[in-house]
């Protein structure tokens, strides 16, 4: 905590503990999470570069799914989900907020995933801090798209 506050003041932001503490507790998608100490931050999932989220596997639902834009899926069902230039590929457990994550993308699609399958198949898969399930990958076989 203390070193984003002096690299953040050596860029010109004016940053505080407080205001950080805000940031963290108010963010409605929770992509940040503080040590019980408050000592450390950290983001909830792996973006563009590799972190160890200290996550341990866990069983997912059966079904889950991933909110993607309609220019994106002939790709999708051609190759499956790979998680691009992030960690892991993002999974919601509701329709409703897959829906909301492909359209910050463009017109939604959501695809439905068989979790359970890819669980008995080998497949891990992790829930972060907020909620998002990740795995490292979903083959095509797993994916349907849906509509309601």
């Amino acid at each position: 905590m203390a070193e984003l506050i002096e690299k953040a003041g050596a860029h010109g932001r004016r940053l505080d503990r407080g205001l950080i503490e805000d940031v963290v507790a108010g963010s409605d998608k929770k992509r940040f999470s503080l040590s019980p100490d408050g000592e450390l931050i950290r983001a909830n999932q792996g973006h563009s570069f590799p972190v160890d989220l200290g996550l341990e596997p866990v069983e997912p639902p059966a079904v889950l799914y991933h909110g993607t834009a309609q220019r994106f899926l002939d790709s999708i069902l051609a190759s499956g989900l790979q998680p691009r230039s992030r960690q892991h590929v993002h999974l919601s457990e509701d329709w409703e907020t897959a829906t909301k994550v492909g359209q910050r993308h463009g017109k939604p699609v959501v695809l439905e995933i068989d979790a359970a399958a890819m669980a008995e198949a080998g497949h891990t898969f992790y829930r972060s801090a907020n909620g998002v399930w990740l795995t490292d990958r979903v083959p095509t076989s797993f994916c349907r798209a849906t509509e309601r």
